[in-house]
């Protein structure tokens, strides 16, 4: 069994190109570790399973862009320059709904990109970040707020409310999201490549096959009956629960699905939907999400394994997940950023979305459900 390992550490050598815009190579660390990283990933036999659909037509089934014909291309993550920063300093207003790891991680790995271009914090960069604290109203008022400010050089809103919330409210400031998972669906654009209301970024879609996929493989066969845990008032989760309904449809397996409106109902709803269910999968929701470990505990106590779609729900307990760096979404949104603050408009900045996947299962959740993880199958391990 090879050694833990956070995704953070090792999937941001793991994107892989795909004919979209042609930009070039992303971030240094990819160009200068390249050949390194290469060798370190085939011996830990991590490769990449997703495939960016590149005329944006992928099959309802095996959607690998979170897109339709009709949205348009993204921008592959490793064509993604960072250019150095024309600016003398620059200013950075980070907009989330609730505070968690993985948003942290999207926010250093932003930082990272920044000061790869010369904008090194307390010195010629500064980040604020305003947190909603879970509360949609407060969300809509800090949003409304930029709007009538002239402080910043960039908004940088964070997951999907916080993104909808910021071009609704229709500020002039460029708006640069992290980590929406289907943002033509989440009317912040009108198609990924050519984004129409002043707001580009980073996609985090992954196909939902890949997710059941792992399921069956540490099952050791198909799980029977799948649950879905999301918050009603994510249109993200929702969005992406109606892929993996679709899917499994096609596929002809059962599942139950249960919803929330906050993160307060979480563990109730969890062992509820544990009593009819044989797993639960969570989908990108940062509600559900921040209440990860009640969820698990939930889940656990039925003997029922929870499947993520973060690194950090497996780190919170959640048995595995199929996940994109938080690093690297962050970090690419940093260089769409500086894109665009050395003077592209906002219009000619495609959306980004990744097309490499890395497994993550927690090893201790595993013990505890009885669960054997396949030595030989390349899984990033935390947890032992």
């Amino acid at each position: 069994m090879q050694d833990a390992k956070t995704i953070d550490s090792i999937a941001t050598t793991s994107i892989t190109s795909t004919a979209a815009c042609g930009r070039g190579v992303s971030r240094r660390s990819f160009l200068e570790g390249m050949l390194a990283a290469a060798g370190a990933l085939a011996a830990l036999g991590i490769a990449g399973t997703g495939a960016y659909a590149q005329d944006g037509a992928a099959s309802s089934t095996g959607d690998k862009s979170g897109a339709s014909s009709s949205q348009g291309d993204a921008t592959a993550a490793s064509q993604v320059e960072m250019q150095k920063g024309k600016l003398d300093s620059i200013k950075v207003a980070f907009v989330q709904l609730i505070d968690n790891d993985a948003f942290n991680t999207m926010i250093q790995g932003f930082k990272d990109g920044m000061k790869d271009a010369g904008y090194v914090e307390g010195t010629n960069a500064t980040f604020d970040v305003k947190n909603a604290q879970g509360d949609t109203a407060t969300l809509n008022s800090i949003a409304a707020d930029l709007k009538n400010s002239t402080d910043y050089d960039v908004v940088v809103p964070i997951a999907t409310p916080a993104s909808q919330a910021v071009v609704n409210a229709e500020i002039d400031t460029p708006v640069v999201f992290i980590s929406v998972t289907s943002p033509v669906a989440a009317g912040i654009m009108g198609a990924l490549d050519k984004p129409d209301m002043g707001a580009t970024g980073t996609s985090n879609v992954i196909p939902v096959d890949e997710i059941f996929n792992l399921a069956d493989k540490l099952a050791g066969g198909k799980v029977s009956t799948i649950g879905m845990l999301y918050c009603t008032g994510e249109s993200n989760a929702v969005s992406t629960v109606e892929k993996a309904k679709e899917y499994l449809d096609g596929a002809g397996r059962s599942y139950q699905e249960a919803t929330v409106a906050n993160s307060s109902e979480v563990a109730q709803a969890a062992a509820q939907l544990a009593s009819k269910v044989d797993m639960i999968y969570v989908p990108v929701d940062s509600t559900v999400q921040s209440a990860m470990p009640e969820l698990v505990e939930a889940a656990t106590d039925a003997g029922i394994p929870v499947y993520g779609s973060d690194p950090v729900m497996v780190q919170s307990g959640a048995l595995a997940c199929v996940s994109v760096s938080n690093s690297d979404l962050g970090y690419t949104s940093a260089a769409l950023a500086v894109e665009i603050t050395n003077g592209t408009p906002v219009e000619n900045v495609p959306c980004v979305t990744f097309d490499t996947f890395t497994p993550v299962v927690n090893v201790a959740t595993a013990k505890e459900l009885g669960i054997e993880i396949p030595t030989d199958a390349g899984y990033t391990l935390m947890g032992e």
